[in-house]
């Protein structure tokens, strides 16, 4: 007889490093794994080319983590100039190689034009869906897509060092931004191809990978420490505003009413403590000013 192994309830947030090799995926269900819960999902995927932060949402934090998915983010990318590959990076056959004539000055210049708002057109190689199928399952069977140009938003791109026909870059961008179109689309503007030969994610939101825990020391910890690696189920929107409720108020809100709290007049979504700092959850203030529950937790 098989028994089924039995889920436990976790509820927070972990900032895990992923390693090379591993998919977004299989990252999770190894950690998935270790705190044996029933529920997790990760805030953003990375290719197992890449590595880096990881925040993933177990539980009652899972009803917040599209804000993570949603939030800017920060990477240090390995570029080689001179080549492309199929796949835009290190991972795909070499389509073309060029000599690089590019001094400091010209590659300075040229990554200068990348800040600011920019379009791309999303790489074939991504999880993009077409039809209900990710576009790498068609590149895989060698059709290709047409992809329309999306804006996207390059906060700040900073050379950090250049030899070799290598570039290392610093990038804090924007939902929805492919650093592997961006280094091909630098290697177009430099005249020579280029493609993505590594990644690491530094930052998601207001998490750093330096708060990042790895899935060997993870493994090596005890139940009680691993649970206190854990954030709180409120640690992905703790930027947004907050209000405190009495414990009448919260009664109520809880059973999906909207209720009254004086002194309140915010836009948008904004975080609901009881009077001893529970989180009970998101909510809008409404036309009439009353506070309407939007997404609460259990």
């Amino acid at each position: 007889m098989q028994y089924k192994r039995v889920k436990r309830v976790v509820n927070g947030v972990l900032l895990l490093d992923k390693p090379l090799g591993l998919s977004s995926n299989q990252a999770l269900q190894k950690v998935k794994q270790f705190y044996q819960a029933a529920k997790a999902g990760h805030t953003g995927s990375l290719d197992p080319l890449a590595t880096g932060l990881l925040p993933i949402c177990f539980g009652e934090a899972t009803k917040f983590s599209h804000f993570l998915l949603d939030a800017d983010k920060s990477y240090r990318a390995l570029i080689k100039l001179g080549q492309t590959t199929a796949t835009g990076d290190a991972e795909g056959e070499i389509l073309s190689s060029s000599p690089v004539n590019v001094s400091v000055l010209h590659l300075k210049n040229t990554l200068l034009n990348f800040i600011g708002e920019i379009l791309q057109v999303p790489p074939m190689y991504s999880a993009l869906k077409h039809q209900g199928k990710a576009l790498y399952e068609y590149a895989r069977a060698g059709v290709e897509i047409e992809r329309q140009a999306r804006p996207v938003t390059i906060f700040s791109l900073a050379l950090d060092s250049f030899s070799d026909e290598r570039i290392v870059i610093t990038v804090h961008c924007s939902k929805g931004t492919y650093i592997r179109t961006l280094a091909e689309d630098i290697g177009v503007a430099l005249g020579c191809g280029a493609h993505l030969a590594g990644l690491r994610r530094l930052s998601t939101a207001q998490f750093s990978l330096k708060q990042a825990v790895t899935i060997d020391i993870l493994e090596a910890m005890s139940t009680e420490d691993r649970v206190c690696m854990l954030l709180p189920v409120d640690a992905a929107i703790e930027n947004m505003p907050s209000i405190t409720i009495t414990e009448e108020s919260a009664y109520y809100l809880k059973q999906g009413q909207s209720v009254w709290c004086a002194g309140v007049n915010l836009q948008g979504y904004f975080r609901v403590y009881d009077e001893n700092h529970r989180f009970i959850g998101l909510a809008e203030q409404a036309a009439d000013g009353k506070i309407a529950p939007r997404r609460l937790v259990v």
